[in-house]
């Protein structure tokens, strides 16, 4: 091997190492911090509601409220920004002509730019009046559904998972539909015109080479987009609104926090170390279910391109 090449593969090689230290001793850190807090907790941190962190000589702090509303929201955003983002990467890739294409992809990327501020300050001052109407149409048509039930912040239905689930999917599309696009634009020339020269429509190509060659790739995008969603803070805490004494009763109509939202609305409570490793408990959580989201989306890649 060439002494370039063994400098390069040595470069490389410790760049990679480095990232898989960092995300440990990040886990580490996170895992000894939390540990004094976790032994003075005086409820189930996994299976309890009760939040109160206020007095350091009484924690009682449990995360399943937390880890129900940032599932939710997280899964709502899926719900919306996976078919539009399909749609989206399928027009660029086999309908759009080059000329139209590559604006247009522009201006989907260009939303990644816009800062998750904006995002809130959008979603709860224009988009929730607006989805009001439908998430009253929603609890009148289906509310006998659990989901669909009239929520915590009944009746103004501001502040809600369902608007917040929402935002979060306008905010996905950049990376979803990027990735697939990459993904789709990649398939077989050969597999297309071959389905073409049998007589395929279009829709046929797309439905029996496009979507079975991406399939892997689209997934693994949208895993990779759960994974922003799981983790987003400042636009989730300007929109959801948290009703007092009030918990999460299985409405996407329901208020709340997240994680993220919890930790960065409760920074005054830093100052002290115990009360601090409660939010450093409920972080920890949150990097392993982000790692584990992201660490699956690999997988499913991977096992794609082994395919």
């Amino acid at each position: 091997m060439r002494p370039g090449d063994r400098i390069f593969q040595n470069l490389t090689t410790g760049a990679g190492a480095l990232v898989v230290v960092i995300i440990g001793l990040i886990g580490l850190f996170l895992l000894v911090q939390a540990i004094p807090s976790l032994k003075a907790d005086e409820v189930g941190f996994l299976t309890s509601r009760e939040w109160s962190t206020g007095d350091p000589a009484h924690l009682r702090f449990g995360i399943l409220d937390l880890l129900l509303v940032t599932v939710f929201s997280s899964v709502v955003a899926l719900v919306f920004a996976m078919p539009i983002s399909l749609g989206i990467a399928l027009f660029l890739t086999q309908y759009a002509p080059k000329k139209l294409a590559r604006p247009f992809a522009y201006v989907i990327d260009l939303l990644a730019a816009v800062p998750s501020i904006i995002f809130g300050l959008w979603g709860i001052l224009v988009l929730a009046p607006e989805l009001a109407p439908v998430s009253q149409w929603l609890n009148q048509a289906l509310g006998w559904i659990p989901i669909f039930d009239k929520g915590n912040v009944y009746p103004n239905f501001a502040g809600t998972i369902f608007t917040a689930g929402v935002v979060l999917a306008v905010m996905l599309l950049p990376i979803i539909t990027s990735l697939s696009r990459e993904v789709f634009d990649r398939t077989p020339p050969a597999q297309i015109e071959g389905a073409l020269a049998l007589g395929a429509t279009r829709w046929e190509v797309i439905r029996t080479t496009v979507l079975p060659f991406g399939k892997g790739g689209y997934i693994g995008a949208s895993m990779l987009g759960l994974g922003r969603a799981l983790g987003e803070t400042i636009a989730v805490t300007v929109i959801l609104f948290i009703p007092r004494g009030a918990h999460f009763d299985w409405s996407i109509f329901d208020g709340g926090a997240t994680f993220a939202s919890q930790i960065a609305t409760n920074a005054s409570e830093f100052n002290n170390p115990t009360s601090a490793g409660a939010y450093i408990a409920s972080g920890l959580v949150l990097f392993v279910l982000t790692f584990a989201v992201n660490f699956g989306a690999r997988a499913i890649i991977g096992d794609r391109k082994g395919n």
